[in-house]
């Protein structure tokens, strides 16, 4: 079993927990996995390793509450325990002579591009941060980007916060300003990302895109994260988790991985709907027997 050291509510719909586990914390690099399940019946999810302490022996995960198994997370406290824990998985981000990169992310994927962004830093290269929420309540880790970047612009879709407006704007200027980049690295929507490839196109400008969106398995058994690549003319294709989560933005086919991701959604949110029935159940039962849980 694998204990909650901390617990953090960063918004309404993300928690950010810290798990004991020093093996994993000991080895896992920036843009890698784990693999968790939060009891010995629940079903195994993919999360980024959003930092780690070697000598405490933590890593720092962050999730969004979307479906059953993220619900289940949810309701455990500091003190409670995963029943597994695995990683690290996948291969780590392309760090090597990078002088100068742009990370762009949006929503939840700033809890994977943000380690990055300290990475790359720690490293010494400029880090210049473009990250986006859709509303000022949903903004996350912002004094963690402003400390591992150079320069860091906000978003918000409605004017909140930050520029209003969307991540890829201010990308665009900066690149018709004639800044140079080693890389982008966009991380976040399957659109989003679509969009961050776009923009950088005319400019020639490498760009990275982080898969994790489309993961289930995490093993490449299950094929759910099959990635169809375009490369010299030829379609190849590829599994997020075994063969990423990072690829070259040019060469992904984004239309279809946003309908294989878009299939299950309907079963997803009604597995979710159950499962949040049956904790608001369990509370109102609590609730009449005094503050009791009820066995």
């Amino acid at each position: 079993m694998y204990r909650i050291v901390r617990k953090k509510v960063l918004n309404p719909t993300v928690i950010q927990l810290e798990i004991h586990a020093p093996l994993v914390a000991r080895k896992a690099l920036a843009g890698q996995f784990i693999i968790l399940r939060p009891d010995a019946d629940g079903e195994r999810i993919p999360l980024t390793v959003a930092g780690t302490d070697p000598e405490e022996g933590t890593v720092k995960i962050i999730f969004q509450v979307v479906g059953t198994t993220t619900e289940k997370l949810k309701h455990l406290e500091e003190g409670d325990s995963v029943a597994d824990f695995v990683g690290p998985l996948g291969r780590p981000t392309e760090t090597e002579g990078i002088k100068k990169v742009c990370i762009v992310g949006g929503g939840v994927g700033c809890a994977i591009s943000m380690p990055l962004a300290q990475a790359f830093h720690k490293l010494g290269a400029n880090v210049t941060s473009i990250i986006g929420f859709r509303n000022k309540d949903l903004v996350i880790l912002e004094k963690e980007f402003t400390e591992a970047s150079d320069r860091l612009i906000m978003m918000s879709d409605d004017g909140s916060y930050g520029r209003k407006g969307v991540v890829t704007e201010p990308l665009k200027e900066i690149l018709e300003a004639g800044e140079k980049f080693d890389t982008i690295i966009a991380i976040g929507p399957v659109i989003m990302m679509k969009f961050v490839v776009e923009t950088a196109r005319p400019f020639g400008v490498p760009v990275v895109v982080s898969m994790n969106p489309i993961m289930i398995d995490g093993t490449g058994m299950c094929g759910g994260c099959r990635l169809t690549l375009n490369q010299d003319g030829k379609r190849v294709t590829k599994f997020a988790c075994v063969d990423g989560p990072d690829f070259n933005g040019y060469e992904v086919d984004f239309d279809e991985a946003m309908a294989r991701g878009a299939m299950y959604r309907p079963f997803e949110r009604a597995s979710h709907e159950e499962t949040c029935n049956l904790f608001k159940a369990a509370e109102a039962a609590a609730s009449a027997n005094g503050g009791k849980e009820v066995k």
